[in-house]
């Protein structure tokens, strides 16, 4: 049981999946505060939805990419690739994760389980295949990783069918704020992916991905992540420009961009490991800190 257990969370590749669900979680509570009514019961829901949806996502990716995994010594562990799950047994298990995900959340609404679908197949058939063919592959995978704050804010809201039970809620409510959100957590995942990217280059070669923007450690990708960090100071200021965001998130967010930059900046003069490692680190803080700081000083919108 206690293999089963570890499998499991390799196979739904545990922290990556709690990260999401954090996202997703933190973006329903912003939902509910502007409509001023939080159901916890409905938290809950979206937070089993969510865990149950990234992980099937992440054990298609796994399911594709088993001969792969072997290739890395980061992945040689997961259970596929080292022969303590079949393929049968993992295809199981994710397409009842990701039914059964599917289910919750459009109990909660429509749109956030269409999107959640949207995400699983997304991700799972499209940016998978794509990380050996070409660096684009981060800019695709970018929009099923930036979908969780959508699908957890829509979750908080009544939904028929496509439409909105608005009650007193604006329509930038439903627009801006989501969308906003979908911003920061897409713009985030360039200095993010590209820094992991860099670090693990020599493992990812050994598997055949491309995921540096020239898929070499060079000064071209050094730049790119150094642009892509830079951008994290105006997309930060997003939330206080459009009047949800108060000044102590923006201070927040502002510092953490600045940080992005400076580090970045240190990359592009020393091109190390280490530099890459300060960018990715910077990204693993940011984004949680930042989103949990907006949810404290959130204003509702008229």
């Amino acid at each position: 049981m206690k293999q089963f257990i570890s499998d499991f969370n390799k196979l739904v590749k545990l922290r990556l999946t709690l990260t999401v669900v954090f996202s997703a979680s933190i973006s329903f509570l912003i939902g509910a505060k502007q409509q001023g009514d939080i159901i916890w019961i409905n938290w809950l829901i979206l937070t089993i939805g969510g865990f149950l949806i990234t992980g099937s996502a992440n054990g298609f990716n796994e399911i594709i990419e088993r001969d792969l995994d072997k290739l890395m010594k980061r992945t040689e562990d997961r259970p596929l690739p080292a022969g303590r799950m079949t393929t049968g047994q993992a295809l199981v298990l994710s397409l009842f994760m990701g039914i059964f995900g599917t289910l919750l959340l459009v109990r909660l609404n429509f749109l956030a389980g269409l999107l959640s679908v949207f995400a699983i197949i997304l991700y799972a058939f499209v940016y998978t295949p794509l990380k050996q063919k070409s660096p684009i592959a981060v800019f695709v995978g970018a929009f099923p990783g930036a979908l969780p704050p959508l699908i957890g804010y829509y979750a908080a809201f009544k939904s028929a069918g496509f439409g909105f039970e608005y009650a007193m809620v604006s329509e930038a409510a439903i627009v801006i704020t989501p969308w906003v959100l979908f911003l920061i957590q897409f713009f985030w995942q360039f200095p993010h992916f590209w820094a992991i990217a860099w670090v693990a280059d020599e493992d990812y070669k050994r598997a055949g991905f491309r995921l540096l923007p020239t898929t070499k450690k060079d000064t071209i990708s050094a730049w790119m992540i150094f642009i892509s960090a830079v951008l994290m100071v105006p997309v930060g200021v997003l939330p206080m420009y459009y009047g949800f965001g108060g000044w102590v998130f923006t201070v927040v967010s502002l510092l953490g961009g600045l940080l992005f930059a400076y580090y970045g900046f240190k990359h592009i003069k020393e091109m190390t490991d280490a530099t890459a490692k300060k960018v990715m680190f910077t990204s693993f803080i940011y984004l949680p800190l930042t989103q949990l700081v907006l949810l404290f000083d959130f204003i509702p919108l008229k």
